[in-house]
């Protein structure tokens, strides 16, 4: 897994296809006010503002869905002025930008836990996705209130009571299966995974669905992520010659 550093380009990059699916944790709003003596939740608006650029982006870049981490289930630990910015910035984009992004067709869906929401948090939930449950051109998921483990044990639930109801038999179980009892159902792999501000690790995040993305981690820092960032993360990922587990082209497997 190599990190994207080289200098971000313009438009959109050539060579292999585009990655369809591309999924981003967004990491470094908190850094990026530190960095000019601002509390963290100066960060987070600006946070915003990289969102609104690289959705407007991504379709132009050739990707059709495009998965954004937001809030982990981890997160609620933070300080809890923290946690009550994020939710106030999260009901602002929804009731500033949904109305657009319904007229350009783009459907948004949200990947998490929805038990224990605040009823003004849920209800925001709930409109983004009916208000735009018809659209096609493009697909925006936001992982909110979401981690991949959590994700996990609840698919595992459903299984575990549909099969003490006899609905279905465990020897039966295939991961086609349990895939459709994961929030991401019916939404293909991500292609690409990419976190920003130069940490190098998951944090709980698709860890079923990304078992063979492609994976690029590049040092900027969230709030300063645009368009040029994304085309040069799908750049490298143009460079990947992606084998699912099989030998390299060209290569011949010896007979054991």
């Amino acid at each position: 897994m190599a990190a994207a550093n080289s200098p971000p380009q313009k438009g959109a990059p050539k060579g292999e296809p585009a990655p369809l699916h591309v999924a981003i944790v967004m990491d470094g709003n908190g850094r990026w006010a530190k960095r000019r003596g601002l509390p963290r939740t100066f960060g987070h608006p600006q946070g915003v503002e990289a969102i609104r650029r690289t959705v407007k982006a991504a379709p132009k870049l050739g990707v059709r869905w495009l998965t954004l981490y937001a809030f982990s289930t981890e997160n609620w630990r933070r300080p809890a002025g923290e946690v009550a910015e994020v939710m106030r910035l999260l009901k602002n984009y929804v009731n500033s930008d949904l109305s657009t992004l319904a007229k350009e067709g783009v459907r948004v869906r949200i990947l998490g836990l929805r038990e224990g929401l605040a009823p003004d948090i849920a209800e925001i939930v709930a409109r983004a996705e009916s208000q735009t449950a018809h659209n096609e051109n493009f697909f925006l998921q936001v992982a909110f209130n979401y981690g991949a483990r959590a994700d996990i044990v609840e698919a595992t639930r459903t299984l575990m009571a549909q099969a003490a109801r006899g609905e279905m038999d465990p020897a039966d179980l295939t991961e086609r299966a349990f895939s459709q009892r994961l929030s991401t159902a019916g939404v293909p792999a991500p292609d690409l995974v990419v976190r920003t501000s130069g940490e190098r690790r998951l944090s709980n995040f698709l860890l079923w669905e990304s078992a063979y993305s492609e994976f690029v981690f590049q040092d900027v820092l969230w709030p300063d992520y645009g368009g040029e960032h994304l085309a040069a993360a799908i750049s490298e990922f143009q460079t990947r010659e992606r084998r699912y587990g099989g030998a390299e082209s060209g290569d011949v497997l010896a007979a054991g």
